[in-house]
């Protein structure tokens, strides 16, 4: 096959036929790869993208690394599974349906009832799944598609249930009542981890309470007190631990038991602090070790209740008024800090304030300890994963945030009072309660009409999406959860290492006793060009589908691979993918010139042992490719990706098309070596840009390059050892010396000057080079090689290596005596650099002695030359 490359590289005219193209061939699938039984399994499952959620450059980033991975490993012989799929983001899309209910019909959920509202959700979700699965194409993702997964289909929705019957029945799921997180707007808890923390500034008050003075944020909880804690060894409240005591209250008095406890702060305010325990998380814990009374005052839509006398009905913050103005009449208010600083929560949905309270829910007790484990806890065995380095993070800083997380843990409240998700498969008739897969067959049985927190379905992703529980046969894996559990890496975002990767870790030890993967690969967020966070209020975000639709999806992807670290934020901008853009059509422009020079070759299959290495250019270009290849494996699989496209990078713009194909147009011959170098870089470019890749390779190829074998390193080694020829980096630096020498003496780019090379020990090489040296952007009509000789006066000096260059018929005495001088300036300064290491007896004493013997031979070449400028110097 041999197929014309068009003049100009076109992404949009090329991107969807070449998606097609692949997933028209299957090989998405790892079942249809051509491999044998004993290839090595390599798995990533896509961390579901929310079906509300538009693509955004965080998940355009995690789909550009974790498809280099894929493409990478499926090029390397693997059997590759990336396994797609999409969460149904409970609480996020039941609000936007809400909201868009009330747009159009002026109804809200309650008005339609559960059945309808739900119909209504799953007709919503039909077209954002289907959107946000095209973008992800757009991007050239390799998942594969017959394996599409959903959080809420059918057989997640059978896992969901096992899962939660296998943790009820050994008590690991409970239902009680505790102190919750609760959203009065979503009308739901919220895990500690989806609570937001803000800084603001609020009024301090400080309030008159029988012998104390007490500090707090909020006076209206003053109603629900049952005590007043002291730190233990706070000697001004000693006399009063223990004491109940009448105080004096907006609804008349009450009593309250003081407690010595070591979570009071003895710095913060008074040092004594009042407690409610139904509605802060500290005071509940101070209660429970105290036998404490708890006293609800605030219900779910953040009201005051009923046992609040006149302030009943109010909002929190209503009765924060009423009640400060009625305690400043009765003088029970000390005074008031206008400007304290502190950290309020908030519901990282919708944003309103988080309000604590109690509730009876259901939650998963980390701590119980369980047979199926060994006798370990959820929390345990989690936490054994990263300190037993069976699971690695990338960055390894982030396991130290991990486990700080872990060792901290609550219980989890799995329960959430919303509609959609996942219903808690359980059942209340009368006093009996029935956990089960479906619902028992005879009258009167109601479903508990709370679902399951999102976070439930997702941390069971990597086992759930592979076929369990059905795949989980008398406690062995079988099908896909044999093949392809453990995956080999979870590549998703630092900023939920506590929401998902926690939850996720646990879930599957409780499951199969085994960690979901192998590595956490942690990216950081994308900011702006200025260090920003991105945001549609600050309108400097940037959009990665309209960016591909401007500059192709190569681009896109190329620009948030290079530049960026893993666990560290990168800085992006419209310029920065328009560069790579420019880079990608440069290498259209290699591989036109390359399949047109080579034309006559392209119908053979140019094996290694079908090239000749002739020239030192050629051995040069061809060791550069070896050491290219390699060191792009080492990179890839050290997750150093932005290293690898630099160093390909170098590769092709600068060894490639600056030099070799330079010297091709001279030297000529060179069309095996310079199909051979195509085949090679377009498949070390292709996880990286996979469409344009897959273009030019089409253009000379009938199969697909995406499943092509890596390039193998031994022949070539082989070959590169056999020609002894390592001369052409000092052809190159006498061509970059003549170059700098005109532009120093700023001698016209088209003015021709005559030459003449003193070689020395390197003369024979140089002469061989002549027409390569006069040819490549150096604008020398004519050049002659000595051996040795005097300076030629009248001529620009320059030197290289040891040789001498002298340019004839541009020369200026002053500008030549000014560039000579910062020459011999800078030598010295080498020279004393040298110098210092060498006269260091620690370095010399433990670096090898072949480094060191090279520090020596740079310090004897650079005195040469900076003798040879002196020489030069004094002629002048």
């Amino acid at each position: 096959m041999n197929k014309e490359l068009d003049k100009v590289y076109k992404p949009l005219e090329n991107e969807d036929k070449i998606y097609n193209k692949w997933e028209k061939s299957g090989f998405f699938n790892p079942d249809n790869l051509n491999l044998p039984e004993s290839a090595k399994n390599y798995t990533i499952i896509l961390p579901p993208p929310n079906i509300t959620a538009k693509l955004h450059l965080g998940h355009a980033a995690m789909l550009a690394i974790e498809d280099l991975l894929v493409r990478y490993k499926r090029l390397k012989g693997f059997r590759t599974l990336w396994l797609p799929g999409t969460d149904h983001a409970a609480i996020a899309t039941q609000n936007v349906v809400e909201k868009r209910i009330w747009q159009e019909q002026g109804k809200n959920r309650h008005d339609l009832g559960r059945e309808k509202f739900l119909e209504e959700v799953w007709s919503f979700l039909g077209i954002t799944q289907a959107t946000i699965l095209q973008q992800i194409k757009k991007m050239g993702a390799s998942l594969d598609w017959s394996r599409l997964a959903f959080t809420l289909d059918e057989k997640r929705q059978k896992a969901v249930r096992v899962m939660f019957k296998n943790m009820y029945d050994e008590g690991v799921i409970y239902r009680g009542e505790r102190l919750v997180n609760w959203c009065p707007r979503c009308h739901s808890t919220l895990a500690d981890d989806e609570v937001e923390y803000k800084e603001e500034k609020a009024k301090l008050y400080w309030l008159k309470y029988g012998p104390f003075v007490l500090a707090t944020t909020r006076p209206e909880t003053k109603l629900g007190d049952t005590a007043v804690a002291v730190h233990p060894g706070d000697e001004r409240y000693k006399q009063y631990v223990g004491k109940e005591l009448e105080i004096e209250g907006v609804l008349g008095k009450f009593k309250v038991k003081v407690v010595a406890d070591y979570a009071v702060d003895k710095d913060f305010g008074s040092g004594a602090i009042k407690v409610t325990p139904a509605h802060s998380f500290v005071d509940d814990e101070i209660a429970r070790r105290h036998n404490l009374a708890s006293k609800k005052i605030i219900n779910e839509d953040g009201k005051m209740m009923s046992n609040c006398g006149k302030y009943a009905g109010l909002s929190s913050r209503e009765a924060r008024a009423a009640i400060v103005s009625d305690m400043e009449e009765m003088g029970l208010i000390d005074h008031v800090d206008e400007n304290y600083v502190h950290n309020s929560a908030h519901c990282y949905r919708c944003g309103t304030v988080i309000e604590p309270l109690p509730s009876k829910q259901w939650f998963i007790s980390v701590d119980k300890k369980l047979d199926r484990l060994g006798g370990k806890s959820l929390k345990e065995k989690a936490m054994e994963a990263a300190q037993d380095k069976i699971i690695e993070f990338i960055p390894s800083r982030f396991e130290k945030r991990y486990l700080d997380w872990m060792k901290n843990l609550h219980d989890w409240c799995i329960s959430r009072q919303i509609w959609f998700g996942h219903q808690i498969p359980v059942w209340y008739k009368d006093n009996e309660i029935y956990c089960g897969l479906e619902k028992p067959k005879d009258e009167g049985w109601k479903q508990d009409p709370d679902t399951l927190d999102t976070w439930f379905s997702s941390g069971m992703w990597t086992f759930s999406t592979l076929g369990w529980p059905d795949n989980f046969v008398n406690g062995e894996k079988v099908g896909d959860l044999a093949k392809f559990h453990p995956t080999q890496l979870l590549e998703t975002g630092y900023e939920i290492i506590t929401l998902w990767v926690s939850r996720m870790i646990m879930m599957s030890y409780f499951a199969i006793n085994e960690p979901p993967f192998e590595q956490v690969y942690l990216h950081g967020m994308v900011l702006d060009k200025k260090g920003k966070k991105m945001s549609k209020s600050k309108g400097n975000g940037i959009d990665p589908l309209e960016m591909a639709e401007t500059f192709g999806a190569d681009a896109v992807r190329l620009s948030l691979l290079m530049g960026s670290t893993p666990g560290n934020d990168t800085r992006f901008s419209e310029e920065k993918i328009e560069a790579k853009r420019n880079f990608i059509n440069k290498l259209w422009n290699i591989s036109r010139f390359i399949l047109d020079y080579s034309k006559d070759e392209l119908e053979k299959n140019i094996e290694i042992q079908n090239l000749e290495i002739k020239t030192s250019a050629d051995k040069w270009i061809l060791s550069s490719l070896l050491d290219l290849i390699n060191k792009t494996e080492e990179n890839l699989e050290n997750n150093n990706f932005s290293l690898a496209a630099e160093e390909l990078n170098d590769f092709t713009w600068n060894k490639l098309a600056d030099w070799y194909l330079e010297v091709a147009k001279i030297e000529k011959g060179k069309e095996k070596i310079l199909i051979f170098i195509l085949r090679n870089i377009l498949k070390l470019w292709h996880p990286f840009i996979p469409f344009v890749t897959e273009v030019v390779w089409g253009s000379f190829n009938d199969n697909l390059l995406m499943v092509e074998t890596w390039p193998e390193v031994n022949e070539l080694k082989e070959l590169v050892k056999k020609f002894n020829d390592n001369n052409f980096s000092i052809i190159q630096n006498i061509i970059i010396a003549i170059r700098n020498a005109r532009s120093e003496n700023k001698v016209e780019p088209a003015k021709k000057l005559e030459a003449v090379i003193f070689g020395h020990d390197n003369k024979e090489c140089i002469a061989k080079n002549i027409d390569v040296i006069k040819s490549l952007k150096t604008s020398i009509s004519s050049l002659t090689v000595y051996e040795e000789g005097d300076k030629i006066e009248g001529s620009i000096m320059a030197t290289s290596q040891g040789v001498e260059i002298f340019l004839i018929g541009a020369f200026d005495r002053d500008q030549e005596l000014q560039r000579l001088h910062k020459e011999e300036e800078n030598l010295d300064k080498l020279i004393k650099i040298q110098e210092r290491k060498l006269n260091n007896d620690e370095f010399v004493k433990k670096a090898p002695e072949t480094v060191v013997a090279l520090e020596r031979d740079k310090l004897e070449i650079y005195k040469t030359e900076q003798a040879r400028i002196k020489k030069a110097i004094n002629k002048l």
